[in-house]
Parts: structure tokens; C-alpha cells; sequence
């Protein structure tokens, strides 16, 4: 289920409510909630929802099997880790999701830039060496999803003798791949096989260089890849209301993070993403229109951490900055998940669809 707009939006879900302002309650898992969130991100005419992969959560496939099955306009970007299943089976897994969901599966490659996390599932690769498997990974995945005839595969990595995908995705060619990651290794892995590239939300000046690397690592291949960018927009009625409640979410997660003992790390973050955010928060809390890097300077910048404030004209706007850079993906998702998806669904999403619809047609020109 391709999406034909010139502009999509990716919320994200957790089997669970929780994020830097509301600690985890309850179990791990709540099936319920992970309805309500999925249901609600539908209703809110989000385009896709994110299910997270980390070494210590619920598997992301089958959290966004409970999601699509709840839905039924609603898509799922599905992150997945290369290295802990065989491509084969991961690919048949992907394509038999495909189906069952009439079409509604991507999948978000995330290949690791933590040691200490990729070592909790028993992994001791490095990131040079995670990154090459990443690529023989995808390089399998592809001929399982594509190829009319069995293949052999020889790589470091890999090697598969007749390998064939017997069930293929309903989406053709292939389910759209969505790829993150920032260190020298990824670029190139990036250019092979990224039909979408996900960047956090960094700088007017970063996104613009990101974007340029990434067009010339896929220039040899022949490829043309899309570009998503991840924030966390705070929104109010008015602007002195948005960064009163910007302040106050940097509050809680201070007075939460004390309380758990928790301090600045004092020493460089294990991926280049957040590296780079980190050296925008360098740079102030408020930069470009109302890039906000408030939660990043104070968590060291884990994970996707910088928000857009404003009322919601004024974060539309800025959104709209990005897009002209090149940004067709905007994946949001709030302090507060659910009522903040909800709030995004009704004020933010709407506005911004009638802004690129307004000024869709310019882009051949800008881009020229």
C-alpha cells in the first residue's frame, strides 16, 4: 500500500505508555492500550505507525501484528535488527505480514550503534562489521522478495545455496525500506538500499548535509531515495503557552531522571545520531524557527529527542522548512503518546497536509 500523498506522516506505538515524562506502570506488554494508541493514531490520519525494536522490548512484528489487526487503513513501520534472525526467514516473515495485512507493511532497518545493547542479545560485532552485514543482509532479503528463480548468495556473512522466497510481498517489487544510521559505515549501506532515509530532527544546515550525502552514496546505484525526519512537536494554543510547556517537560525529565540517579553522560554517545544532536544543542536550546533542544541536551541525546514548538500554525510552518529541504516523511510522536497523537491528528496533520498541497507543485522548481 503505497502512499500516493506528497507527504506522510509515521506516529509511533508502544505496547505500553511511557516515555520521558511518564515512567512505565504496569506490564511490559498491554494489549489494550497498544488497540487504543493504534486506533487512535488511524483516526488522526497518521499514514504509518512505528513499532520499536530494542534489545529488552516486546518484538516489534508482532507488536505491529496486534496494531494492523486492530486497524485497517492504518500501516506499520516495522524496525527491525539485522543479525538475529536469518534474512530468509526475516524476509518471509515481512512478506507473510504483507498479506495478512492487505499491504501494510515497512520495514525500518536499524542496524545498532550500541556495543553494550547489541552485547545483551549476545552480538559482539562491530559497528564497521555490523553495517557489512547489514548490507549482505538486505542484499538477501531483496532476492527472497524479488527473485523468480532460486539464488545463491556467497558473503562474508551469508551464505545461502537455492534460497527462494515461496510466498512474495503484496506490495511490488518489494516492501518499502526504511533505513536509519549516521557513522561513515551506514552511508554507503544507505545508498545501496534505502528506499526511505530517517534522520532525526537535526538542523535546517545538518538536514541539508545529510540529504546531500545520502543522493550521492545512492547516485552509483542508480537510486533516488525519499527522506524521513523524526521530532517531537509541543504544541499549545498560543507560543508562550507551547514553551511554558516545553520548560515544564524539561523539568520532569530532570526531576525524574534525579530521582533515578540518573546523570549526563560524561563522554560521547555510542551512534553518530545522537552525537549530532548533540552538537546542535551545542549550538543553543533554540535554533533555526523553533527547533527545541532542551530534552536532548539533558538526556545525551537518546534517541529521538528534539521537538518543534509553537502554536500549531507556527509548527506546521516550520515543518514546512523541512520539506522544502527535501523531507517527504515526518515521523512525530509526543511527551504525552496518546493525547499528544491525538492532538497532532486534529491540529497539527491537517494543516500541514493543506500547506504541502498548496505548494506541491513548487517543489520541481525548488528541487531544480
Amino acid at each position: 500500500m503505497t502512499n500516493k500523498s506528497p507527504i506522510e506522516f509515521i506516529g509511533y506505538i508502544a505496547p505500553h505508555e511511557a516515555s520521558e515524562i511518564r515512567p512505565l506502570q504496569g506490564p511490559a506488554f498491554d494489549p489494550d492500550y497498544l488497540v487504543r494508541v493504534a486506533r487512535a493514531h488511524e483516526d488522526g490520519d497518521f499514514d504509518r505507525v512505528l513499532t520499536a525494536f530494542s534489545s529488552r522490548s516486546p518484538e516489534s512484528i508482532l507488536v505491529a501484528q496486534h496494531a494492523l489487526g486492530a486497524t485497517t487503513r492504518l500501516q506499520a513501520l516495522i524496525a527491525h535488527r539485522p543479525g538475529f534472525t536469518a534474512p530468509t526467514i526475516a524476509a518471509r516473515q515481512l512478506a507473510t505480514l504483507d498479506h495478512l495485512s492487505n499491504g501494510r507493511v515497512a520495514v525500518h532497518i536499524i542496524t545498532g550503534g550500541s556495543d553494550e545493547e547489541l552485547q545483551q542479545d549476545g552480538d559482539r560485532t562491530t559497528k564497521d562489521e555490523r553495517y557489512a552485514r547489514t548490507s549482505e543482509y538486505l542484499d538477501i532479503v531483496r532476492q527472497e522478495w524479488t527473485s523468480a528463480e532460486p539464488f545463491d548468495y556467497d558473503g562474508k556473512f551469508y551464505q545461502v545455496r537455492q534460497g527462494f522466497g515461496g510466498i512474495k510481498p503484496l506490495q511490488q517489487p518489494h516492501i518499502p525500506i526504511f533505513f536509519g544510521g549516521q557513522s561513515d559505515a551506514a552511508y554507503p549501506v544507505a545508498g545501496k538500499h534505502a528506499d526511505v532515509y530517517a534522520l532525526w530532527g537535526e538542523t535546517h544546515a545538518q538536514v541539508r548535509e545529510t540529504i546531500a550525502r545520502v543522493r550521492a552514496a545512492a547516485a552509483p546505484h542508480g537510486r533516488t531515495p525519499r527522506f524521513s525526519l523524526s521530532l517531537r512537536p509541543i504544541l499549545a494554543d498560543t507560543e508562550d503557552k507551547a514553551w511554558a510547556r516545553a520548560e515544564s517537560i524539561k523539568q520532569r525529565v530532570k526531576d525524574l531522571r534525579d530521582a533515578a540517579g540518573l546523570k549526563a553522560a560524561g563522554h560521547a554517545p555510542p551512534n553518530a545520531g545522537s552525537q549530532r544532536l548533540l552538537d546542535a544543542a551545542a549550538q543553543g536550546e533554540r535554533l533555526d524557527k523553533r527547533l527545541w533542544t532542551g530534552v536532548a541536551a539533558l538526556t545525551g541525546a537518546a534517541g529521538n529527542s528534539t521537538s518543534l514548538v509553537g502554536d500549531p500554525d507556527q509548527v506546521a510552518d516550520a515543518l514546512l522548512d523541512y520539506w522544502d529541504l527535501g523531507v517527504t516523511t515526518f515521523l512525530i510522536r509526543g511527551f504525552d503518546p496518546l493525547d499528544d497523537a491525538i492532538d497532532y491528528g486534529r491540529n497539527l496533520i491537517p494543516r500541514v497536509r493543506t500547506l504541502v498541497a498548496e505548494r506541491a507543485t513548487q517543489r520541481p522548481a525548488k528541487a531544480a
